[in-house]
């Protein structure tokens, strides 16, 4: 039995060994894998260049420098274009160049600041190549990643590398922005200040990520594609961002999420948390940990109510808490502190934009106004309780639909002593009489 089998094994090694060398003698030489592999990637490039886009970004003229450049990539034949926030940000006017030379004037569609996503626009009567978006989920390390950009006034630079890592983390300055830093892919293919915006992309030509950051060390970091299809897709719907928030601090604990403070006027004290109390379950799920929390309620609908499940002195209580809509120094909004409406009401407000009622439980497609982003703290709005997130709907009785008609009211009515909004808030429809401090 034990020949038999000794037997077997040497035939069996015999025929790989046959096999092998057959199959050897039929596979190029190294030369045509080179060959091959070169003519792969040449081909990408030139398939992909006619969506990759040059930017040059006009600012104000106190700004220095006054012009600026990066990149982007047409993602949507009809011209919607995928750059980072930080490209586009304080632009006045953007131009953007195809390969072909052509330029185009672009507008902005919408940006976040959290994601350093940005959506841009240019129009012509016919359809523009585009690149596709793959699944960032199955990108592999180790996997090839081609980056196309404009670094450094060199037009349609290529550079490539592989994937270094995924999930990435990275605090480039200290700041209050709520930031997706566990998104960005890592990689060599290397980019340098112009290439910010441009796609990187696998083998089969689709965008797996958009370079955003070179934090040296020889890598690049990139936002992942389908962080950016769905940041890209939002903005285009709604023209911003609108994110869920709990007002409270908060730290990771073994058992759970500890709320560390929550001042008396929030939304989250009145409904009943405390200090020291620990958040196990959210809308009947186990909390992740503060991170993932956070991400939780920020897709949560404003002004809904969700149950929240928290150990109070080893006792599980549950309490209905509404969500608020996330402070505008997390979303790197700075609040117009310059407006009538701020300086007269302490209140900044911005207009409520087609089809962003959605994010809002208590408003509906035929509502118009504005909505109230910040309130200051003693200020008349603040002292006649006006919530934040509300829809100011009208002012003494008369109807306002753009933030311009509502502060050239108030401009005209210096002179009184109080003004009755029509508002909506999470509380419900309701007149409010605020009290002005005219001297």
């Amino acid at each position: 039995m034990k020949r038999n089998t000794i037997a077997y094994a040497v035939l069996i090694l015999f025929a790989v060994t046959i096999t092998t060398e057959a199959s050897l003698t039929n596979q190029p030489d190294d030369l045509g894998i080179l060959k091959s592999f070169e003519n792969a990637i040449t081909k990408i490039v030139d398939q992909s260049k006619p969506a990759v886009v040059s930017l040059t970004i006009r600012k104000d003229s106190n700004t220095n420098p006054p012009t600026s450049g990066g990149s982007g990539f047409i993602f949507r034949k009809d011209g919607y274009i995928l750059t980072n926030e930080h490209v586009v940000s304080g632009s006045k006017s953007i131009s953007v160049k195809l390969f072909d030379g052509n330029i185009f004037d672009a507008s902005v569609v919408g940006s976040d600041p959290n994601t350093d996503i940005a959506v841009i626009k240019i129009e012509r009567n016919k359809e523009f190549p585009f690149l596709s978006l793959a699944e960032s989920t199955k990108v592999r390390v180790g996997q090839f990643a081609i980056a196309i950009g404009d670094p450094i006034g060199y037009r349609y630079t290529v550079t490539a590398g592989i994937v270094g890592g995924k999930g990435r983390c990275f605090h480039p300055h200290e700041t209050k922005l709520f930031q997706y830093h566990n998104n960005y892919i890592q990689t060599d293919a290397w980019i340098n200040p112009g290439s910010s915006g441009g796609p990187l992309l696998n083998i089969q030509g689709e965008v797996i990520g958009i370079t955003t950051l070179n934090p040296g060390e020889g890598s690049t970091l990139a936002i992942n594609s389908d962080l950016a299809k769905t940041i890209g897709n939002k903005l285009i719907a709604h023209g911003r961002i609108i994110r869920g928030y709990i007002d409270a601090d908060m730290q990771n604990v073994s058992q759970g999420i500890k709320i560390t403070k929550v001042e008396p006027d929030t939304s989250a004290s009145q409904c009943g948390l405390k200090r020291n109390d620990i958040i196990v379950e959210f809308d009947g799920e186990k909390v992740p940990g503060l991170y993932g929390f956070r991400l939780m309620v920020a897709e949560c609908q404003i002004g809904k109510q969700y149950p929240i499940t928290v150990l109070r002195q080893k006792q599980e209580m549950t309490f209905n808490v509404p969500i608020d809509e996330m402070p505008l120094e997390l979303v790197g909004r700075p609040a117009n502190t310059k407006s009538v409406s701020w300086k007269t009401l302490g209140l900044a407000v911005r207009k409520l934009e087609n089809r962003i009622f959605q994010r809002y439980t208590y408003l509906s497609e035929g509502d118009r106004g504005i909505i109230v982003e910040k309130v200051k703290k003693g200020s008349p709005g603040f002292n006649a309780n006006i919530p934040r997130n509300a829809l100011i709907v009208a002012i003494n009785g008369k109807e306002i639909v753009d933030v311009q008609a509502f502060e050239t009211f108030l401009q005209g009515k210096q002179d009184v002593s109080n003004v009755t909004f029509d508002i909506k808030s999470h509380h419900g429809i309701e007149k409010v009489t605020v009290e002005l401090n005219n001297n």
